[in-house]
């Protein structure tokens, strides 16, 4: 089968021609569609305090492998439960049971447990299935969102991360700009052994993505009362006061068309089949732990809306 498909069509005026391509591994959407994600393709979290948690974070504490992971935020996704993402750098792939189109507007809808005063902004990414494989293993391009210009954000920022040496310790970590640090291990909280993902079996790993500047603060000045302001727009988690659905304010949207690829140019997107939700601060706020970007949803939301009309 050839890789491309063209189909040439009529304009109104007879010498002009529409040129259209239509790949082979676009998925068109049916009638039996879902706008909701349909599996999950990947778990990757940095460590966290909600990371291996039985109670809150809702694991089995016996999540030895990758595929463990994923059937874990398939599951508490499917529950309407929250997915943490832990600190900087850790993600979730989803993908949709057909390709999703960029529309006209937002074509995306994520879920998060943000309010007034508490935003853990995840940046969002895209992908095709351009191999056509099913899995999330083509280039990614992020979505631009209001900081992605800052002086102050980081692009191909990595934090690597170190297995404790024994239980109830905080995890350490050092970044791509030499500075050192600790995911605390918060005991009055959190009690598990480890807040270092179990499954993940090398002594470190690193975690590679965009950083926002954090603009967190302790608005009482001892340590009681931490404030995690919000950034401008498009960003998953985050109490916006742009991109957010009118009478949902937990649901930020996206747009296809705002994709920029590894140099920060803008990449035109006809579709895609994969979204990547990723912790962008690097920060903590004391009693509150790490910035961790958590998830509930992933929606089409050009499908929903179409469909509603």
């Amino acid at each position: 089968m050839c890789a491309v498909c063209m189909v040439i069509a009529s304009a109104c005026n007879k010498s002009e021609v529409i040129t259209i391509t239509v790949e082979d591994h676009y998925r068109a959407a049916t009638d039996l569609s879902s706008h909701v994600w349909s599996a999950v393709k990947e778990y990757t979290p940095a460590p966290g305090q909600f990371i291996n948690e039985t109670k809150t974070g809702g694991f089995t504490g016996e999540e030895s492998t990758p595929a463990d992971a994923v059937k874990y935020a398939e599951g508490r996704l499917k529950e309407n439960k929250f997915v943490s993402l832990g600190g900087f750098g850790g993600y979730i792939v989803v993908g949709f049971d057909h390709s999703v189109d960029n529309t006209t507007g937002y074509d995306l809808a994520i879920r998060g447990n943000a309010f007034d005063g508490s935003s853990e902004p995840g940046i969002v990414w895209v992908a095709r299935d351009e191999n056509g494989d099913g899995l999330a293993n083509d280039v990614w391009y992020e979505l631009a969102g209001s900081d992605t210009m800052a002086e102050t954000t980081i692009r191909a920022y990595s934090v690597t991360y170190y297995r404790p040496e024994a239980d109830g310790q905080p995890v350490k970590w050092i970044d791509s700009e030499g500075t050192e640090g600790e995911i605390d291990y918060l005991a009055a909280y959190h009690k598990q052994p480890s807040y270092y993902p179990t499954w993940i079996t090398t002594d470190t790993y690193t975690l590679t993505g965009t950083r926002l500047e954090a603009r967190n603060y302790d608005k009482s000045g001892t340590g009681t009362m931490w404030i995690q302001p919000s950034y401008g727009w498009g960003y998953a988690d985050n109490f916006s006061a742009e991109d957010y659905v009118e009478d949902d304010k937990t649901l930020n949207l996206f747009d296809i068309a705002n994709a920029i690829d590894a140099e920060g140019k803008t990449a035109v997107l006809d579709y895609i089949d994969f979204v990547k939700v990723q912790t962008a601060c690097n920060a903590k706020s004391g009693w509150l732990g790490e910035q961790s970007t958590e998830v509930f949803d992933f929606l089409d939301y050009g499908l929903m809306l179409k469909r509603n009309e």
